[in-house]
């Protein structure tokens, strides 16, 4: 009764929370603000009874257990992808309409963070027979540095549920690949397109000397549009899509590099920056081996950068098995060279493996209870193309918070997440922690 009045009470404050942890623009540099959500992070969570204390890059914030007592992780990350001007909300504002949070964060991984906090807070009371520890990490979005320094001074919980991916349980995270594709910029005097390589691109634009007749455009991709705008000598041409997380609803967004290869083709120059744009478009058509089960690649062309008379494109790759990254690599060089000898191949990041579980082992099982029993509904276990933190932290493993059957909005433009999604994740992870938090600790927590 003590630990569904705690629920309650704290229900109320999970919009509070959230509005106010968007608002704080933790992209990768804002090393300002990424200091000021620690000392929000230390604040709020000794309001909510809780034990809070900085360790480097990540904080750290307990519910003790008895002396001695396992340590449940939970881990999310409070650092965000950046932003352009295409939002209609602003974007570190933390706007609540329509019955959704709206804000870069609000799915990944802020309103998460909120729920970890609160759903610690709802066990207060409780008999636990394990320690909780939420680990709040914070370049998980871009350097990937702040779990491994962790690690170098802290012991790891002896078990983690990583809370940034998809319900029920994910049992594979596809390899997180990056190929990086140059060319001179001779023939345009700009190109550029995308945010950030785990980004669906949504705006990608070209340079063109001389007039260019909108007739003569080639049929732009489904979902985007086409500006064409005269500047001076000048002609650019502008293609708008949709953004999207790369590697979880990559089907989701339009891209807009692709979609801007198809419109100018017709009209570009011969030169290199043209065979860099037919790449772009290529390199979502290559047939890649995959083992059953993993769904497939997941391939976005997701930035071209223009600097020193040289334009960079960067290809994004979620890699299921079987191949290394070593052999992801050699097939993609091959296949830029075969493409284009204008065209050099370089390494953006070839270092990752995918992960994965057996289906059968006891934590995972007991997760995949534990939702069944929350929602009352059966799902089959995930896969995804979102690397997350269960890669870095020995005996991890990604647990929601989001739900099956919706697109996932993390990286989007005008990111939000429903209330009723949030309180409902919530629900699910009280009881998770509540099974594994007040029984005995699981030996061998992956295995059968």
């Amino acid at each position: 009764m003590l630990a569904l009045m705690l629920m309650l009470a704290a229900a109320p404050a999970l919009e509070t929370l959230l509005t106010e942890a968007i608002r704080f623009p933790t992209v990768a540099g804002n090393e300002q603000a990424r200091r000021n959500q620690q000392a929000w992070l230390l604040r709020t969570a000794a309001s909510l009874g809780l034990q809070a204390r900085e360790a480097g890059l990540v904080t750290e914030i307990d519910l003790p257990g008895p002396p001695g007592a396992p340590v449940l992780g939970l881990v999310v990350h409070g650092d965000v992808q950046p932003v352009d001007e295409h939002w209609s909300v602003p974007p570190f504002a933390g706007v609540v309409r329509d019955g959704k949070v709206w804000g870069r964060g609000a799915a990944d991984d802020k309103g998460p963070m909120v729920q970890a906090l609160l759903a610690m807070h709802a066990l207060r009371g409780e008999k636990l027979t394990h320690t909780i520890r939420l680990l709040v990490g914070s370049d998980e979005e871009s350097n990937n540095t702040d779990i491994n320094s962790y690690l170098a001074a802290h012991a790891p919980p002896d078990y983690s549920l990583v809370l940034d991916s998809a319900f029920p349980v994910v049992v594979g995270e596809k390899a997180w690949d990056g190929l990086q594709v140059t060319a001179s910029d001779e023939g345009v005097d700009d190109l550029a397109a995308g945010l950030a390589p785990s980004i669906v691109p949504d705006q990608a634009r070209v340079a063109l000397r001389g007039p260019i007749d909108p007739a003569k455009l080639g049929k732009a991709d489904e979902g985007t549009t086409v500006e064409v705008k005269k500047r001076g000598e000048l002609t650019d041409v502008v293609v708008h899509g949709r953004a999207a997380h790369a590697g979880v609803n990559i089907e989701g967004g339009r891209n807009a590099l692709v979609s801007l290869a198809h419109v100018v083709k017709p009209v570009m120059p011969d030169c290199p920056a043209a065979d860099l744009l037919a790449f772009a478009a290529h390199v979502r058509e290559l047939s890649l081996p995959a083992d059953d089960g993993w769904g497939g690649w997941a391939i976005n062309p997701a930035t071209v950068k223009h600097a020193d008379h040289t334009l960079t494109l960067v290809v994004n790759l979620r890699r299921p098995p079987p191949l290394t990254g070593e052999q992801s690599q050699a097939r993609l060089f091959d296949d830029v060279k075969r493409f284009s000898q204008r065209l050099t191949p370089g390494v953006f990041y070839f270092s990752d493996t995918p992960l994965a579980f057996d289906r059968n082992g006891k934590l995972v099982r007991r997760l995949m209870a534990d939702y069944q029993q929350a929602t009352g509904t059966k799902e089959p276990p995930a896969i995804s193309g979102g690397g997350t933190y269960a890669k870095r932290l020995p005996n991890a493993i990604a647990f929601g918070m989001w739900f099956p059957g919706k697109p996932y909005p993390g990286h989007d433009v005008d990111e939000q997440n429903p209330l009723a999604d949030l309180q409902r994740g919530l629900d699910v992870l009280n009881l998770a922690l509540r099974d594994i938090a007040t029984g005995p600790r699981i030996v061998e927590p992956f295995k059968p």
